[in-house]
């Protein structure tokens, strides 16, 4: 099928595949760029409670970037990339953050992110291995998003606002299931795993026996 016969939908995705400088990779650079203003707020200014909306706002829009590109097929390889690797940094640097501040118990901070480095490590392996990609499954995305309300508001509890009570009852009250659906989404790519390795061998066999056809 000739190029100016393709459904007009395909011809946009393949203009933008390659593009930088679009609406979601400016997004997703943007917050990026919020978290050296978050960590002068904390340890600069010591502004507990402004720094827990900047995160708060960083992680309410953790959505927008992907929504954008879908909608307006303004997908990019860079996009690819820089989406995911700006929810771990604003997430990890977050947490890291108001622990050594002191904002939170460490505890909590190291079950968080000890989530994290499993499934990071899990992941490098799979792809050592050869095997696919493994989507963000709904109880991960569930639980990341209840993370982005919880430390902010643990955050907040910590600083010295009026209600810093009501803010730290209501982090509590998010953080726990949180944690809870973090773990049991990290549980769920295990079988995943498994099917994702098995689909990229079939991948690399199907790649082969063409290159032996040809």
């Amino acid at each position: 099928m000739a190029d100016d016969e393709l459904p007009r939908r395909e011809r946009q995705k393949g203009i933008f595949e390659d593009r930088i400088l679009t609406v979601p990779n400016g997004i997703s650079l943007l917050r990026l760029g919020s978290i050296p203003i978050f960590l002068w707020l904390i340890f600069s200014q010591e502004d507990r409670y402004a720094a827990a909306w900047l995160w708060g706002l960083v992680g309410a829009t953790d959505w927008v970037d992907g929504w954008w590109a879908r909608k307006f097929d303004v997908v990019s390889e860079l996009g690819k990339l820089i989406d995911p690797v700006t929810d771990r940094a604003v997430l990890i640097v977050g947490v890291l953050a108001v622990g050594v501040d002191g904002s939170v118990p460490w505890w909590l901070v190291i079950v968080t992110l000890a989530r994290e480095v499993l499934v990071a490590i899990a992941g490098v392996i799979l792809g050592l291995l050869g095997g696919r990609r493994i989507d963000v499954t709904w109880w991960g995305k569930v639980a990341t998003f209840g993370l982005y309300f919880a430390f902010p508001f643990l955050l907040a509890g910590a600083s010295d606002v009026s209600i810093a009570d009501w803010f730290r009852w209501a982090g509590w009250v998010i953080a726990v299931p949180s944690l809870i659906y973090s773990y049991l989404s990290a549980a769920q790519y295990i079988p995943l795993g498994f099917d994702a390795l098995r689909e990229g061998r079939l991948d690399r066999a199907e790649d082969a026996t063409r290159d032996d056809t040809d």
